[in-house]
């Protein structure tokens, strides 16, 4: 602009004073006339007398005209303008540095319509425009506001007045008297248009699926001829439950139901926390379990069907939770809803055996298997490896266990299966050892978790194309996505318990080493706090077919005995016990021992026997991060409070692990999450 200005001033420069240009240039023409001849340098000069005059009258009278003329479009052009900007249509306001109105036009005063608002601040009348909110610079900053029931949106942008430069218009003084800026301000109309987006977005289609959890168990717990009582009631509370909203829902078969529904539905479903959840469960006409509903949705997708497949996706997560919950999908995130029931066991082994068999099959299309378990090798993940291994090996295929870390409970079972003679030297593989082993007909076995960066080689999930997922964990969209089998039992106590039964259907007559049997039956003991939690009939009955095997209680009460310093450890970290909020037990556990983390979870066990202690969370620092074992009886869902920090577990054993942070920081992020909790996630 400036140098348009400029370019202006010096054409009009110019034109003031090109009579005198072409004064001197005629008087030049005339000298060199008298050069050539009298009668030439006579009449050249009679010209330029004649030019002459013309050309002063023109720069002294004529210029001063000009120059009124000029001035006078100017001022006309500037009225032009001034009423324009009076009367656009869109609103326009001046506003000095503090936001006091200095001038505004017609249309903005019909906005507020007011008499007078000059030097009153904009903030009076729109709170969110506060000095504060005024741009610094000479950009444009965007400010929603409302007034009057209209939605408007606020263009700001903060324009320097006065001199440019010391240069033009009388210097530093002028400089001096003119210097500051004033803020403009554009107000845009935009509430027909956000009325469009809310319409919108409530009228946004979202897919759901509803599964009875226990739909067979229930009915077997009901006479027969109340069968259909229990049904009908149970369809009628859902189909209720669903018109209330205003959604559609379609039974698709004995147990499952589709529905649709719009978000703004949804939305009210969603802040009652979908409690059709727990209004199911009172359903009783003698039945003695109560039924409970698995619930997915999918949302925010591209088309339709992508939030059908969202809503698919959802219902496996929520199944493979444990059931009796909402999950909620969408493109950026996962939400839960509910969950704090246990599961019920399921009788039935029909899906154990169609998972041996499909299992089976994989094993005998492969040459090589590799079987690992999660990062700090518990003897559940060896104990269930070492049983994937069995089965390989009954197959006659080569397999190999990848362990990097030996924790110092399962050392003496390592050490184990190494002095025997029956074994391959190279039975034990690190992640490096296993990554060039891996090739195009290997299949990899994950065992005891379902999280890809939890496992011992998440590397190798990328090398094999075959993977297979057995895990007794609740699943969250962080899991093994690509995998060809997945058998995820929430409702098993052990991942060794789960193979146990495997292992009947897959090998006819099976029979195993005292060490294996022994692995096996230990990752049962222990995750079941030596069968005190978690445990149901058929935790008994893999026990006690790894008992006909072989395995000895006396000989892994005997591994599993720990040195006096981890004991004093566990006693340290029971001592030093902190009761926050009067509930929770938080402790740290001394890391001056060979695997603090075994040591760290058998404190949090020891802290459950105390009374009012209703659950337990063990602080261990170990390899760079921050284990945190939590424990609970029945009241509180520590598996919801370790997701909340990036973990996982079951309802009563869960944990999580922090990075970059020390054991105070994570203390003190574990108390902000027990604060963040309400009754409903507990």
């Amino acid at each position: 602009m400036d140098r348009k200005n400029k370019f202006s001033k010096s054409k009009l420069r110019v034109f003031k004073i090109w009579p005198l240009l072409m004064l001197v240039f005629f008087s030049i023409i005339t000298a060199m006339g008298w050069f050539v001849s009298l009668e030439t340098g006579v009449f050249m000069s009679v010209f330029w007398v004649i030019v002459t005059i013309g050309m002063l009258v023109l720069h002294f009278y004529a210029r001063r005209g000009i120059e009124e003329d000029i001035v006078g479009f100017a001022s006309d052009f500037s009225q032009v303008q001034r009423g324009l900007l009076k009367d656009l249509a869109v609103p326009y306001a001046l506003l000095d540095e503090g936001g006091h109105f200095v001038w505004c036009n017609s249309a903005f005063e019909a906005i507020l319509q007011k008499d007078s608002i000059l030097m009153k601040n904009i903030s009076t009348f729109f709170p969110n425009i506060t000095k504060e909110t005024i741009p610094r610079e000479t950009q444009v900053k965007s400010v929603e506001v409302r007034y009057d029931e209209r939605d408007y949106k606020v263009d700001l942008r903060r324009i320097s007045i006065g001199p440019q430069d010391e240069k033009s218009n009388g210097g530093k003084a002028a400089k001096e008297i003119f210097k500051g800026a004033i803020v403009s301000a554009f107000f845009f109309d935009v509430t027909d248009i956000n009325k469009y987006i809310k319409q919108n977005y409530e009228m946004a289609f979202v897919a759901g699926y509803i599964y009875m959890d226990n739909y067979d168990e229930a009915l077997e717990t009901v006479e027969d001829v109340r069968r259909s009582l229990l049904v009908a009631l149970i369809e009628r509370r859902v189909n209720k439950y669903f018109s209330k909203y205003d959604a559609i829902v379609k039974r698709l078969e004995q147990d499952k139901y589709f529905a649709v529904m719009s978000r703004a539905s949804f939305d009210l479903m969603e802040a009652d926390r979908f409690d059709v959840l727990e209004d199911v469960k009172t359903v009783n006409i003698g039945n003695q379990m109560a039924v409970t509903l698995s619930m997915g949705f999918g949302l925010d997708g591209d088309t339709w069907a992508k939030n059908v497949d969202f809503a698919r996706n959802a219902i496996d997560l929520a199944l493979g939770r444990g059931g009796d919950q909402a999950v909620v999908k969408n493109p950026n995130q996962v939400s839960y809803f509910g969950g704090n029931s246990q599961q019920v066991e399921k009788n039935t082994r029909v899906k154990a055996r169609v998972k041996a068999h499909a299992l089976m099959e994989i094993i005998q299309s492969k040459e090589l298997i590799l079987v690992m378990g999660h990062q700090v090798t518990d003897i559940d993940s060896f104990g269930a490896a070492v049983g994937m291994y069995l089965a390989a090996r009954n197959m006659g295929k080569q397999s190999h266990i990848v362990i990097n870390t030996v924790t110092a409970s399962i050392r003496p079972f390592i050490e184990a299966f190494q002095e025997s003679d029956e074994y391959e030297e190279d039975l034990f593989v690190s992640s490096s050892e296993a990554i060039q082993l891996a090739g195009a007909n290997a299949a990899v076995i994950v065992v005891d978790t379902n999280k890809p960066n939890f496992t011992e080689c998440p590397e190798l999930l990328n090398l094999v194309k075959t993977i297979v997922v057995l895990d007794h964990h609740r699943m969250s969209d962080e899991r093994i996505k690509n995998a060809t089998l997945s058998y995820v039992e929430t409702y098993a106590s052990s991942a060794c318990e789960m193979v146990s039964e495997i292992l009947q259907y897959m090998v006819d007559n099976i029979k195993m080493r005292q060490i294996e049997a022994d692995s096996l039956y230990a990752g049962i003991m222990i995750d079941t706090n030596n069968f005190m939690t978690k445990t149901g009939v058929r935790t008994f009955e893999a026990a006690a077919f790894l008992r006909r095997l072989g395995a000895d209680v006396t000989r892994v009460r005997k591994l599993f005995r720990n040195d006096l310093d981890a004991y004093k450890a566990k006693a340290e970290a029971v001592r030093n016990a902190e009761l926050y909020k009067g509930a929770f037990a938080i402790s740290v556990c001394p890391s001056n021992v060979e695997s603090p983390t075994i040591v760290g979870a058998q404190a949090a066990n020891e802290l459950l026997n105390i009374n009012q202690v209703k659950a337990s969370f063990i602080l261990t620092e170990f390899q760079d991060k921050i284990y945190i074992s939590a424990r609970s009886i029945d009241e509180i869902n520590v598996q919801v409070i370790m997701e909340k920090l990036g973990g996982g577990g079951h309802m009563n054993i869960a944990g999580a692990q922090l990075v970059d942070v020390n054991l105070e920081e994570a203390r003190q992020i574990l108390k902000k999450t027990l604060d963040s909790l309400d009754k409903a996630d507990l």
